[in-house]
């Protein structure tokens, strides 16, 4: 099979899809990679090292995209790259589309056959390709919380882990999932008092455990968000629903009793945002704005803001579904089922139900489009 890797055209995003040594990786098994020119620098990796891998380089990214059986990216394409869309095609990326209707709407259009790092589940439920970023996301998230916090960028002027005799910031964090976990370690380590709202007892009881008790769990319920988020000096949004829209958990009405000053970052924004007010997305290099006196981070790709530690986080997990795809093109997925569980649309359907639901097209179960893959 042929691999295209174009070069990632979102706004400050320096992550790339394939590092030398996956180029190293699909060679052995007899694929050619094709990468656009400077597609790796901004996670530190010269042209030089991909050709030394075996890897053919490319001025420009329609060719990458015309000459390519599979393309995989990191980000979701932006609408510049819809003309680069065709039947068939192969296209292995992060998706996102339940906030991203008219990319869903391309996709069908066009016949591409979308699979979705995201929507990758094994059996047990665990998502394997978003774990690691969320895992960098949720980290990121209280470190640029902390700064917004910071007088001169507009905040409370909170520091968060107090010192003697001045108590810590209050860290609200909604869902106690990957990016939940990993915001209240960091925050913890800080020195922050750290609060987790969840709706899983399981999930709380882990929690309590893995933290001895250093944080406080509470059911995640209306009345408790609100008591929580009224508290707060920094909210983070860590709510996922595979597929599908991120809920609304955080109103504008809580939010407007919030702190002046105070901070939210919401992880979820690329998933639509679990905070009422967070109605848009924002970039690296203008990442906030201020609404009833609340400094709102909405960054839709956060860990691309320390691209080399996400580009290896994330190929260490893309890898082994690249190199199936790659070896038995879109028939991998009558084979293995967390692949089967990442296709978001094939041959013009849309085969994800969150996607479906939160985008208005019909769903097409796998029972239904399975049976169109060659063997």
């Amino acid at each position: 099979m042929i691999v295209g890797v174009p070069k990632e055209i979102k706004q400050s995003e320096y992550r790339v899809a394939l590092t030398p040594a996956g180029v190293t990786m699909l060679r052995a098994a007899g694929h050619e990679v094709l990468v656009e020119r400077g597609a790796g620098e901004g996670s530190g990796f010269l042209d030089e090292d991909y050709v030394r891998e075996g890897a053919v380089i490319i001025e420009e990214a329609a060719e990458v995209w015309a000459r390519a059986q599979m393309v995989m990216k990191v980000k979701e394409p932006l609408q510049e790259e819809f003309r680069h869309f065709r039947n068939g095609l192969l296209l292995f990326t992060y998706l996102h589309l339940a906030a991203a209707p008219e990319l869903t709407t391309a996709l069908i259009d066009s016949g591409v056959t979308g699979i979705a790092y995201e929507t990758i589940q094994h059996d047990n439920g665990s998502l394997p390709l978003l774990t690691p970023m969320s895992e960098v996301a949720g980290r990121m998230a209280v470190q640029v919380g902390a700064q917004f916090l910071e007088a001169f960028n507009g905040g409370r002027g909170v520091l968060l882990g107090g010192v003697p005799g001045v108590p810590p910031a209050e860290v609200v964090v909604i869902g106690g999932g990957i990016v939940g976990t990993n915001a209240a370690r960091i925050a913890l380590g800080m020195g922050a008092n750290v609060v987790i709202l969840e709706k899983s007892p399981d999930r709380m009881r882990y929690l309590d455990d893995v933290f001895d008790g250093r944080i406080r769990t509470l059911m995640s319920s209306p009345y408790h968000i609100a008591e929580a988020v009224s508290a707060a000096d920094l909210v983070i949004g860590a709510v996922l629903i595979p597929g599908s829209r991120a809920p609304h958990l955080v109103t504008e009405e809580m939010v407007m009793r919030m702190k002046k000053g105070a901070v939210i970052v919401d992880v979820a924004v690329d998933q639509g945002g679990s905070i009422a007010t967070v109605d848009r997305p924002t970039t690296h290099k203008d990442p906030i704005y201020v609404k009833h006196g609340v400094i709102h981070y909405a960054v839709a790709n956060i860990p691309g803001a320390v691209p080399r530690t996400s580009t290896f986080a994330l190929t260490n997990v893309t890898m082994p579904y690249a190199l199936q795809l790659a070896n038995e093109g879109a028939a991998a997925v009558r084979k293995y089922a967390p692949l089967q569980r990442g296709v978001n649309t094939i041959g013009g359907q849309v085969t994800n139900e969150g996607v479906a639901l939160a985008t208005g097209h019909a769903y097409t179960p796998p029972e239904q489009w399975l049976g169109t893959i060659p063997h």
